[in-house]
């Protein structure tokens, strides 16, 4: 009986059981997002302290890829500014107000970017 790679029980809606051996559920991902190249991304970089214990971090929005180049630019904004943080869901969080470091180390590295929020 062979595996299925990516046949995550969690996100079958709907089917139960299947008394085939053939049966392999599509999930309908097929469509994966292309990263743009920076020059076409639109970032904001703003502050954000809601349900956050009031701790501030700088949100990044906007990013348009994969969720491998996103973690990727996450990665590379931690290192520069030297702190901890996450990307997913198409958002990069970094711990602390560094929103103006953040702006200047994106548009070195050609992105759009630009303060929001105030």
């Amino acid at each position: 009986m062979a595996k299925n790679k990516s046949n995550d029980w969690k996100k079958r809606d709907g089917v139960v059981y299947s008394t085939s051996d053939n049966f392999e559920f599509d999930l309908g991902d097929g469509d994966e997002q292309n990263t743009l190249p920076p020059q076409q991304q639109n970032l904001k970089v703003m502050l954000d302290k809601k349900s956050r214990g009031g701790k501030q971090v700088t949100l990044i929005e906007g990013f348009v890829g994969t969720d491998e180049d996103l973690k990727d630019l996450g990665k590379m904004l931690k290192n520069k500014c030297g702190v901890g943080g996450s990307a997913k869901d198409n958002e990069i969080l970094i711990q602390g107000d560094h929103r103006d470091k953040v702006v200047t180390i994106l548009q070195a590295a050609g992105y759009k970017a630009k303060k929001a929020g105030g």
